[in-house]
């Protein structure tokens, strides 16, 4: 099985399954597990921010941000397409009382800073009272820059506003960008963050860990974060074990994310050179990479064929349906993570192409 579905299906390497079973542990509920606590301060200094709270997941850490920064009411400035808004079960509002205020992306994956600043409210009795920006970084596999960051940051300073990141994979935008211009991938990191009230970073995604997400701040606003994880179900005892398997991850698993994004471009490459060679680039467009994220925009009919050939090669990836002006298409999504190496990427371009034969043939 080739599994291109998400970098969440990612399994934990030896070295990390003997580490997470001779983990230190203690009750991290009262605060006393000395693995969470290495993890939560190796992370903060590493991204310079004052504390950091381990919690299961990514949705979690986002709404934990959100319900710290917000109050019942209170406004939070989305993306349409951000995983706070659109993929975690309306859960700022269900659970936080928060209104979002959806606004729509650039084609690059940014929001217009000037759609951020004609969104946020007036002090009047009539409207939520804006009080969050919320930037996601990567965007469905798109970068967002040093500079936009650092312009969303401002913005959000001069109006008075707390933002956050959710920096699921905060480090494959830092990877990207450090390899345009040679500069290191944890100082990278640094510059994306740098200024923001929080940020919310997956360990169980691209960098490999089996279970957890961290969520970094000020001191007094990680005490806020604890008490809105315990709400929320996410206060974890001997956690240490799950711990030891991020700290892990941050240390040895950061850099090798150079790999998942080589692949993905060979793997788009090919997809490309395929269409083009098979006259089936109306049916099958694979789009630019930034990242380990490759989405392919197919016609309806062609998408069923063509995952139905991926299926029966044991190459699993996930789509989704949606009406363009030339009619209904499929958005396919593969995703390269640790567990896919190059001899895999040849594999799914060799059942790809034997797809695209027979599609051909059967014309």
């Amino acid at each position: 099985m080739i599994d291109l579905r998400s970098d969440t299906v990612t399994r934990p390497t030896a070295l990390m399954r003997e580490l997470m079973a001779k983990a230190e542990v203690g009750d991290d509920v009262f605060g006393d597990d000395p693995s969470v606590n290495q993890l939560q301060a190796y992370a903060a200094e590493l991204l310079d921010f004052e504390a950091a709270l381990f919690a299961p997941s990514g949705t979690m850490t986002n709404l934990i941000a959100l319900m710290s920064h917000c109050q019942r009411g209170d406004e939070a400035i989305v993306g349409q397409n951000w995983h706070t808004y659109k993929w975690e079960g309306g859960g700022m509002a269900v659970l936080g009382s928060i209104q979002p205020q959806p606004l729509p992306h650039q084609p690059d994956g940014s929001i217009a800073l000037a759609d951020i600043a004609g969104a946020i409210k007036p002090d009047d009795p009539h409207f939520a009272r804006t009080r969050l920006i919320v930037v996601e970084n990567t965007t469905g596999g798109q970068v967002l820059s040093v500079e936009y960051m650092q312009q969303l940051r401002q913005l959000a300073q001069q109006q008075g506003l707390a933002c956050h990141i959710d920096g699921a994979r905060i480090f494959n935008a830092a990877t990207a960008l450090a390899a345009k211009d040679g500069s290191d991938v944890y100082q990278k990191a640094r510059q994306l963050v740098a200024g923001y009230d929080s940020v919310s970073v997956c360990l169980s995604k691209g960098l490999g860990a089996p279970v957890g997400s961290l969520l970094l701040g000020s001191a007094d606003f990680i005490k806020k974060a604890v008490r809105v994880r315990k709400m929320l179900g996410g206060g974890m005892r001997q956690a240490g074990i799950l711990a030891a398997a991020g700290l892990y991850a941050l240390q040895h698993q950061v850099r090798r994310l150079t790999e998942d994004h080589d692949n993905a471009t060979l793997l788009q490459q090919g997809l490309c050179a395929q269409a083009a060679h098979y006259g089936l680039t109306e049916l099958f467009v694979p789009a630019p990479v930034q990242s380990n994220i490759l989405f392919c925009d197919l016609a309806a009919d062609f998408a069923a064929f063509y995952q139905q050939q991926l299926q029966q090669q044991g190459i699993l990836c996930t789509g989704g349906s949606y009406q363009a002006a030339q009619g209904p298409r499929v958005r396919l999504r593969f995703v390269t993570h640790l567990d896919i190496s190059r001899q895999y990427i040849e594999q799914v371009l060799a059942a790809s192409q034997h797809a695209l034969q027979l599609w051909c043939k059967q014309q």
